[in-house]
C-alpha cells in the first residue's frame, strides 16, 4: 500500500498530492507538464518535496516534520524511464546482473533465469546496447529493474520512445509481470490506451493537481465530476458488450440504459467492459429522436455549455458520459441550441473507435 500527502515547489510550477494505492496496477494518466514524472521522481526518492509525508507498506520513506528522508537505495522501488538508460559498457547480462548482484540474497525475489525467460532476453544476453532495438532496450530495462526485486515498480512512459509496432511487442511483456509476478506498478503515460492493456485503475493528473482516481468507469459516469473535458477524456463511453451481430455487421453493447450498435469486433467477450470514443465532428445533434433513421445511435442527453471552438462551435453535452458535438454556428443557431436543454447525440456506428484492440494475441492502440 502507497499512501502520500506531499507538496513541491518549482519555480511557477506547483505540485500537491494527496493518494492512497492498494491495486496491483494503476494508471497515472494526464497532458505533459501535469506533474506525472514529478510525482513518480518523489516516490522514488529522486525528487525531494517541501512539505508532506510518504509511507509504502508501512514504512515511512519521506516525512518533511520529523526529517525523515530515506534515499533512493534503500527504498526498493523499481523505475524504467522512456529512455532505457542501460549501461552502453555492458553486455545486456552484465545490464542485468547489476541490479542482481545489488540486492541482498534475502531480499531477492526473482530468479535471474525467470525473468529473462519471462522477458524473452536469452538470445540477447551477449549483445551491447548499441546492437539491440529500441523495444528490446526496454525489455532489458524491465529485466535491470525486476532482478534489483523491487516492492514497487514505476514505469515512466516507457513506450513513449516506440513507434506502434514495438509499442505492441512491449505490452504482452508488461502484462506478463502484472500476472505473473504479482508486482504493484504505476504506469505513467499521456495515452490513455496504452494504460488501458495493463489496468482501468486511474489516478487523472493536470496543472499539479490529481483530479479524480479510481476505475475510469466510474469517473466517466460520474456526474458530480467534471474531470473528463480537461483531461482529453470527452467523447469516450464505457460500454458492456452484449452480442455480436455478424450478419448485420455490428457489436451490441449497452452503455447505461441504451443499446449501442458498434463497429463488429467479435473476439471481444460478452460482459466485458470496453471503452470506445468518437471524434467530435462525427457527433450529430438533433432536437428529438428520429425514427426511421439509417444512423443506429440516438444518445439523449442534456446541454451543459455552448462555446467557440475555433471556427466552429464546440456543444458539451452530459449524456451520462461527456461527449461534445463540433458544429458550426449556422447549426446552433437554426437549431436555437440553449444550455440546460434537451438533446438527441446521432452518431453512425462506423464512427466510434475501440481505445484497445486485441486480436488474436495482436495488440492495435488507437491514436487516443
Amino acid at each position: 500500500m502507497l499512501s502520500l500527502d506531499i507538496e513541491l515547489r518549482r519555480h511557477a510550477f506547483d505540485l500537491v498530492a494527496q493518494l492512497e494505492l492498494n491495486g496491483s496496477v494503476t494508471g497515472l494518466f494526464g497532458p505533459s507538464g501535469s506533474g506525472k514524472s514529478s510525482l513518480l521522481g518523489i516516490i522514488a526518492g529522486l525528487v525531494r518535496p517541501q512539505r508532506g509525508r510518504l509511507v509504502l507498506d508501512g514504512e515511512t520513506l519521506y516525512d518533511g516534520a520529523s526529517g525523515v528522508y530515506l534515499p533512493p537505495h534503500r527504498r526498493r522501488i523499481g523505475l524504467v524511464f522512456q529512455d532505457s538508460q542501460l549501461f552502453p559498457h555492458y553486455s545486456v547480462k552484465g545490464n542485468l546482473l547489476y541490479g542482481f548482484k545489488q540486492t541482498p540474497p534475502n531480499q531477492r525475489r526473482f530468479r535471474f533465469d525467470d525473468i529473462v525467460d519471462l522477458l524473452g532476453l536469452g538470445p540477447l544476453l551477449n549483445a551491447h546496447p548499441r546492437k539491440i532495438s529500441g523495444g528490446e532496450k526496454q525489455r532489458v530495462a524491465l529485466g535491470r529493474s525486476l532482478l534489483a526485486s523491487p516492492r514497487l515498480l514505476l514505469l515512466d512512459e516507457p513506450l513513449a520512445s516506440l513507434d506502434q509496432g514495438l509499442k505492441a511487442q512491449i505490452l504482452p511483456f508488461l502484462q506478463r509481470i502484472r500476472d505473473e509476478l504479482q508486482l504493484p506498478m504505476i504506469y505513467v503515460s499521456h495515452a490513455l490506451s496504452e494504460i488501458l492493456h495493463l489496468t482501468d485503475q486511474l489516478v487523472l493528473i493536470k496543472q499539479g493537481r490529481i483530479r479524480a482516481a479510481g476505475a475510469l468507469q466510474d469517473i466517466l459516469q460520474n456526474p458530480q465530476t467534471d474531470h473528463a473535458a480537461p483531461l482529453g477524456l470527452d467523447n469516450t463511453l464505457p460500454v458492456t458488450i452484449e452480442s455480436h451481430d455478424v450478419e448485420g455487421g455490428c457489436t451490441l453493447a449497452r452503455f447505461r440504459d441504451l443499446r449501442l450498435a458498434l463497429p463488429l469486433r467479435e473476439q471481444l467477450t460478452i460482459g466485458q467492459v470496453a471503452y470506445v470514443s468518437i471524434q467530435r465532428g462525427e457527433v450529430a445533434l438533433c432536437r428529438q429522436a428520429v425514427p426511421g433513421l439509417s444512423i443506429q445511435n440516438q444518445v439523449p442527453g442534456r446541454i451543459i455549455r455552448i462555446e467557440p471552438y475555433g471556427e466552429s462551435v464546440a456543444v458539451r453535452i452530459d449524456a451520462g458520459a461527456p461527449l461534445v458535438a463540433e458544429i458550426t454556428p449556422r447549426a446552433c443557431r437554426e437549431l436555437d441550441l440553449k444550455e440546460g436543454e434537451a438533446v438527441y447525440c446521432l452518431i453512425k456506428t462506423r464512427s466510434f473507435s475501440y481505445l484497445i484492440e486485441q486480436t488474436r494475441g495482436d495488440f492495435k492502440l488507437s491514436g487516443a
